[in-house]
């Protein structure tokens, strides 16, 4: 009987990750982060200041997993742009936006469309280069602007996309740190000198997440370590938020942040439950200290066992300090 809880429990955890991730995707579609991460990573919003991004550029609200979208030509009725929506084509498959939204730049001369697509990520190797992902991605949000952006061969219209990745847990090689990968001009025979704005139509950017308590690395990595932090409490979290940049805590931005911090806590608080209930029952369990550690352990090894997912990742959503991580991996390999 208490395995069979243990199982159930492990699907209660994948439900509660499934909501963390749902409230985590809700936080970041607020106008204020958005426009840091704009600010930060992409170059036509770095002389802006955040207020204008927020007020000014940043169109309508920005929509999370809410709307199908329909590329092809062949399934023109009822075409709605939205955000973290299901992109599905005919002929190229289906995939998920978690957070979609478009803005304009400023200083162009013109205005521009820009289609930012924004993923949360806790797993950097998921069993592809999550980098071709993104590459895919941008070139997904190209193709799918035919017939609403542009019509016919109208391809001037064509708009400039954004593909922002945000890793809340990458290798130790990859933390702190902020990646882009864009289209240049290279002249192979001769000079050329295109307009810019005719070939650099998209940009990928992986944003690593680390260490909440490092103050000396990115503006933007300093905000989203502290914003994702398990370590900080939520009162801590809001203190530097305000002091550091200047975000004030509204009551709705309060509130999403706290339910966040419920959900990671509960996801945690399950995970340990599976983990003492299967110690229970292979008698492990030696002393108060030993019997959380094997809880733990037997917490990663239903996660993976019901998931399939890699050792990184179990460890991730259960919220295991890095300082404990690796005790873990040679008890799991022993």
């Amino acid at each position: 009987m208490e395995l069979e809880t243990t199982i159930a429990e492990a699907l209660r955890i994948t439900d509660g990750e499934a909501e963390y991730d749902e409230a985590c995707k809700t936080l970041l579609s607020e106008k204020i982060l958005l426009s840091w991460i704009m600010k930060s990573c992409l170059e036509e919003y770095k002389d802006c200041t955040i207020e204008e991004i927020a007020e000014k550029y940043i169109e309508g609200q920005p929509q999370v997993s809410e709307v199908h979208v329909l590329p092809d030509e062949t399934n023109a009725s009822g075409r709605i742009r939205g955000s973290n929506s299901e992109d599905f084509s005919l002929t190229e498959g289906t995939f998920l936006y978690d957070i979609r939204f478009t803005a304009i730049a400023p200083g162009s001369g013109k205005t521009i469309r820009l289609i930012v697509n924004l993923e949360a990520q806790s797993r950097y190797n998921p069993g592809y280069p999550l980098l071709k992902r993104a590459i895919y991605y941008c070139c997904r949000m190209i193709s799918s602007q035919y017939g609403r952006e542009f019509v016919h061969s109208h391809f001037e219209n064509v708009c400039k996309v954004y593909s922002i990745w945000l890793c809340t847990h990458p290798p130790v090689e990859l933390r702190n740190t902020i990646t882009r990968y864009h289209m240049t001009e290279e002249n192979l025979f001769g000079c050329v000198k295109e307009d810019v704005q005719n070939y650099d139509l998209l940009t990928a950017i992986m944003i690593c997440l680390g260490d909440s308590n490092r103050e000396d690395t990115a503006q933007i990595l300093r905000l989203l370590n502290v914003l994702f932090s398990t370590e900080l409490k939520l009162n801590a979290r809001k203190q530097i938020l305000q002091d550091e940049f200047s975000i004030q805590m509204t009551q709705k931005l309060e509130e999403e942040m706290r339910y966040m911090c419920n959900l990671s806590q509960g996801v945690k608080e399950q995970g340990i439950e599976i983990g003492r209930a299967e110690g229970r029952v292979e008698g492990r369990a030696e002393g108060r200290a030993e019997g959380r550690a094997e809880g733990t352990l037997s917490a990663i090894k239903n996660l993976i066992a019901e998931t399939g997912w890699p050792i990184e990742r179990a460890m991730a959503i259960l919220k295991i300090p890095e300082s404990e991580q690796k005790m873990y991996r040679d008890l799991l390999k022993s």
